[in-house]
């Protein structure tokens, strides 16, 4: 099994100033097919790991929905500022 949250923090973190703000949550939904995770860091890397018209974000989005493909998955992933 895929440890998503591992996965989503790795992605995250090279793009991030403050390693130490950024967390990644999994989320409990009540469809068993579905992945909730919530990314919470500081607003100025929620900004840049969102990018320009969300480009990071749909980037970062795309590559977890190609690791969630091989368990049969759908991964939902929101960025949350603090």
């Amino acid at each position: 099994m895929i440890d998503f949250e591992k996965v989503l923090y790795d992605l995250c973190s090279p793009i991030v100033d403050d390693k130490a703000s950024l967390s990644v949550k999994l989320m409990s939904t009540l469809d068993e097919k579905e992945i909730l995770l919530y990314v919470y860091a500081n607003s100025e890397d929620v900004a840049r790991l969102i990018g320009r018209k969300g480009s990071m974000a749909g980037s970062i989005r795309q590559m977890m929905s190609v690791a969630s493909r091989k368990e049969d998955k759908k991964i939902t992933i929101k960025f949350e500022s603090y």
